[in-house]
């Protein structure tokens, strides 16, 4: 069907089709990456025509709020007189469970077993499942299910991070190895995720990128633009919000007009917040928090920063350079930044954790108002890449080559 490592792409429109299901399965719906991108996977596919489940360990809120959800943002539970996305949830009745280190296969069996009856029940076309340990789940509970023709439901699995991180430890790696083989698919974003896989994986690997969000694709900001620096993501050690502030700060001096707002909550955030008064940035540094509309707050500033130690694809990135800011990322693996900007034309791209590489090339973007200008409208390209026309019309050509 494919070589390993496929970019596949859509070039021609395809009929509407209605008597498709697809069943998505991830821990929950709330806000990350992964769980965007397969929340617009799944509003995609229903207004496509598509019958649209979700299978999510459990409810977990604030979650995404999905138009075409057929449950309660408030309390996840279903909507008997709303049409829609179904969803239902995989933990099983606490009272099944055991506690114990014997308990751990127990349990194990009748997680498995519940979602394998709960996949039975929706007699799926295709499965897609996202992220570490969902997809070794969903391969191992769907293995045998046969679709109304007779065919082995497809599952495709997909990894949204840097596979080393997804299955750092060595049972884990044993297990992606092993289970990958036996999915119908496997999702990668970039060309870098490739390299952990043996062979076998790679030979029905793909790699389809995400789409940059509807809600970046609006017009450009008219006017200068504000001397602010923005980094949008949640607050934690992968992220390493803590190496952009400290870039910041040494910038202090040549230009205390720039101020930063950082967006995003978690576990590192008392600690970031520390370190701001500890450099005495107060005055110019805000813990923005979650906000419901990033694109607006950020959409006039000059600078963005993705500062991370790993990633994917990362969703920030794509839709900073799609609203025009010069863009600095590190260059982390699974190399993600990489595919996106070319180095001194349309972003800079420095090494993870180098503090004085990120501080030169904020230095650079401060000192040339120009050069801003022209990194950001270069950035731009990013829109007919990554549209979301583009990226949905090829999830979809892929889910169609797997269902025939």
């Amino acid at each position: 069907m494919n070589s390993g490592g496929t970019i596949w792409r859509a070039s021609q429109s395809m009929e509407r089709q209605t008597d498709r299901h697809i069943v998505l399965y991830i821990g929950s719906l709330q806000k990350g990456g992964a769980e965007r991108v397969m929340g617009n996977l799944a509003e995609y596919f229903y207004r496509q025509g598509f019958r649209v489940s979700f299978v999510t360990t459990y409810f977990h809120p604030p979650e995404y709020v999905l138009p075409d959800a057929a449950w309660d943002a408030e309390t996840g539970e279903a909507s008997a007189d709303r049409p829609g996305i179904r969803r239902l949830y995989s933990d099983p009745d606490p009272a099944l469970l055991r506690e114990g280190t014997i308990g751990r296969i127990h349990n194990f069996r009748i997680r498995l077993k519940t979602l394998r009856d709960l996949f039975r029940s929706l007699q799926p076309d295709l499965i897609l499942s996202f992220s570490g340990k969902n997809n070794l789940m969903a391969v191992a509970a769907s293995r045998g299910l046969k679709t109304g023709s007779g065919r082995q439901v497809p599952c495709v699995v997909s990894v949204r991070s840097n596979p080393s991180r997804e299955y750092g430890g060595r049972a884990m790696k044993w297990c992606a190895f092993v289970l990958f083989r036996k999915a119908e698919g496997v999702v990668l974003q970039t060309k870098g995720a490739l390299e952990f896989f043996p062979k076998a994986v790679r030979d029905k690997a793909v790699i389809l990128p995400n789409s940059i969000h509807p809600d970046f694709m609006q017009p450009l900001a008219e006017g200068p633009r504000e001397k602010t620096v923005v980094l949008v993501g949640r607050l934690d050690d992968n992220k390493n919000e803590a190496l952009a502030v400290r870039a910041f700060a040494g910038t202090r001096t040549a230009h205390p007009e720039y101020r930063m707002n950082i967006y995003g909550s978690g576990p590192e955030e008392d600690k970031l917040r520390d370190l701001v008064r500890e450099l005495g940035l107060s005055g110019s540094v805000t813990l923005c928090g979650s906000v419901p509309d990033v694109a607006s707050c950020i959409r006039k500033a000059q600078i963005f920063i993705l500062p991370s130690k790993q990633e994917g694809m990362p969703n920030a990135l794509i839709e900073a350079m799609s609203l025009g800011l010069a863009c600095i990322s590190t260059d982390c693996p699974c190399y993600g930044p990489r595919d996106l900007i070319r180095d001194g034309e349309n972003g800079f791209l420095v090494p993870v954790d180098d503090v004085h590489a990120m501080t030169d090339r904020l230095l650079c973007l401060m000192d040339d108002p120009a050069l801003c200008g022209r990194m950001g409208a270069c950035a731009l390209g990013v829109r007919e890449h990554y549209s979301p026309e583009r990226i949905n019309l090829s999830w979809r050509r892929y889910f169609e080559s797997l269902m025939k």
